[in-house]
Formats: C-alpha cells, sequence, structure tokens
C-alpha cells in the first residue's frame, strides 16, 4: 500500500481511499482500465470497479504509489457574477445581523474569498465550495425553502453554493448568478467539477440579466 494512504474495500465492487487529495485520488484512478467511476468527497475518494475488470488491490495500489510526488495539476478558476441586491438576496439582511457586520461586508468578505469546489453533490450541478470565512459560518434555515430558482447562492456551515438547479433548499440565500451551473447540451454539463477555484463577483440586477 502506497504510504500514507488508508484505502478501505466497502465491498466487493467499491473502496474508500483517503490519506491524501481526495481530487488527486480521483483525477489519477478516473479512466483507469477496471475502474468504473472515481469520486472525489471533502475527507476521501470513493471508487467504484467493473466487476469484469481487471482493477485489483495491487493494481490500484501501484497507480497510486507516487500520487504525492505528481504535481499537482493546474486548477481552473471561475468567476462568476452573483447580483446580492434584493429580491435574489432574501437572507442576506438576516446573515449580516447574525455575522454581527453590514451588508456591505458580507458581501466584501464573500466576494473576496478564493473558494474551493471540494466535491460535488446533492443535486446535479451542485458544488460545496470550501474556503467560507468562519464569522459567516452559520447554521441552515429552520425550514428549508419549497423552490429556489437556479442561481441562487447561498451559504449553510462552513460552505458555499449555487443552486445549479430550481428545486427546494435549506441554505442561506445572499446573491443570485445568471451562470448556467448545470446544461445538459453541454460536453461537460456541470461547470464546476471539484478541484476548481470560484471567485464571486458582485453585479447589478441589470448586469445580471444581460
Amino acid at each position: 500500500m502506497p504510504e500514507g494512504l488508508d484505502i478501505q474495500w466497502t465491498s466487493e465492487r467499491s473502496l474508500c481511499i483517503g490519506g491524501a487529495s481526495p481530487v488527486a485520488i480521483a483525477d489519477a484512478l478516473r479512466g483507469t482500465v477496471g475502474i468504473r467511476d472515481a469520486v472525489a468527497t471533502e475527507m476521501a475518494a470513493f471508487v467504484t470497479v467493473d466487476p469484469l475488470g481487471s482493477a485489483t488491490p495491487d493494481s490500484i495500489a501501484r497507480r497510486l504509489v507516487d500520487i504525492k510526488k505528481k504535481p499537482a495539476a493546474e486548477q481552473r478558476v471561475h468567476g462568476i457574477p452573483a447580483c446580492y441586491d434584493s429580491p435574489f438576496a432574501p437572507d442576506l439582511a438576516e446573515v449580516a445581523s447574525l455575522a454581527g457586520m453590514s451588508e456591505a461586508q458580507v458581501i466584501d468578505l464573500h466576494t473576496s474569498t478564493d473558494f474551493t469546489v471540494a466535491f460535488m453533490g446533492f443535486a446535479p450541478g451542485f458544488g460545496y465550495l470550501t474556503g467560507l470565512p468562519e464569522v459567516l459560518q452559520l447554521p441552515r434555515l429552520p425550514s428549508p425553502r419549497r423552490r429556489l430558482e437556479a442561481g441562487s447562492v447561498g451559504i449553510a456551515g462552513p460552505y458555499s453554493g449555487v443552486y445549479a438547479l430550481p428545486g427546494p433548499g435549506g441554505w442561506r440565500i445572499i446573491a443570485r448568478t445568471s451562470a448556467v451551473m448545470f446544461g445538459v447540451e453541454r460536453e461537460e454539463p456541470s461547470l464546476l467539477r471539484a478541484g476548481d477555484i470560484v471567485r464571486f463577483r458582485a453585479v447589478s440586477a441589470a448586469e445580471l440579466s444581460r
């Protein structure tokens, strides 16, 4: 087993690998013969093997033996326009009050942060963005809304994120973006993938609608 990696088989066809960058692990294994899928989460990578393939514990370990020596892949950077004006930010005033800040200070803090996509989940195109300043790390709403518009930018706990599709949601919404986070017509439907950098840029409602 590669030094520093924790490889645990969770079934005959799946395993969990921790101890290094989950994104790097998933990238190293994705596309390997015998590997059906490799998905990064915040703490580990989860891998599904093809029951008819040639992936074995030894072959997977060999694939990962030099993972810590390889240079990190260049991160993609996304600049995402976001309007923090009402009615696109129904929870901004409450967030500011709970954080002991002005609304302008919340906006400045959110837009000056470089977020990292830790992992994808919840719904297609939804990236869990780490890096949220501690002062903005607030709990979810007591009761989720039944419907949020696509592009709603929210915060909850240590994460920020953008709802890629319309639907229910319990995060505190502080902005909205016109960026298409998920489009089935694209070769890569999701705008984001694990490991990407996201920077929000405040725009007016007029700019958002262009």
